[in-house]
């Protein structure tokens, strides 16, 4: 070979030798991707994903970060009513006395005329007093039946019960307490009375006393 050949080989090998490294370089710095979002780009050489085109493919890893999301709002479930600590408490659930009718408007009349002004309690106990009757078997069925029973409750005047002040707190409360047992949503002082009387008087009954509440006396 002669020497002319020689470095002209030489020059050839050194060119292919840089030209490989300088490919190389680029390769491996590759376009920057920018990020945004806190994710970190990750340039891979080609070769390692299989690329088609030439152009080296761009593979981010989210990074270690905790992401906000918005808060949601909540509408708190709904709960089973709570029970009332009180029977005045009860009594104000109830509002305001609608127009009643039948049984109710019998039950909360004898209320009415029977315990008028006297403590919830003592009305509640009235109250009991007539639905325990209609459950006994031993007066009439229904709760009408009951107060219109003939020599049971003076109030009663010609097979009715007398008019009453409808917006008056006396008949609300009278309602209410009605509503309130029929719905046995609180215990009487009185549970199982099936006989009152005024304290004033002494009937004689020989019957089983069950409370004394404001100005009635209860028996069974």
């Amino acid at each position: 070979m002669s020497f002319r050949l020689k470095v002209a080989t030489i020059a050839a090998l050194a060119l292919s030798a840089i030209a490989a490294v300088t490919a190389t370089d680029m390769s491996i710095a590759g376009p920057a991707i920018q990020s945004t979002t806190g994710v970190v780009p990750v340039i891979i050489p080609e070769g390692t994903q299989g690329s088609t085109s030439g152009v080296q493919t761009a593979v981010r890893f989210a990074a270690p970060s905790e992401v906000a999301q918005p808060l949601e709002t909540h509408t708190p479930p709904s709960h089973p009513e709570t029970p009332a600590t009180s029977l005045a408490a009860l009594v104000e659930a109830q509002g305001d006395a609608d127009p009643v009718d039948g049984d109710l408007r019998c039950l909360a009349g004898a209320v009415y005329f029977e315990s008028k002004g006297e403590s919830l309690e003592g009305q509640l106990a009235v109250a009991r007093v007539i639905i325990n009757r209609a459950r006994s078997g031993r007066f009439a069925s229904s709760l009408c039946g009951v107060v219109f029973q003939r020599g049971q409750f003076s109030f009663v005047r010609g097979g009715d019960i007398p008019p009453v002040r409808a917006d008056s707190r006396d008949w609300r409360e009278a309602v209410a307490i009605a509503q309130i047992a029929l719905n046995d949503s609180w215990d009487s002082l009185a549970e199982g009375a099936l006989f009152f009387h005024a304290r004033r008087v002494a009937p004689g009954w020989g019957k089983t006393r069950l409370a004394v509440i404001d100005n009635h006396i209860f028996y069974r």
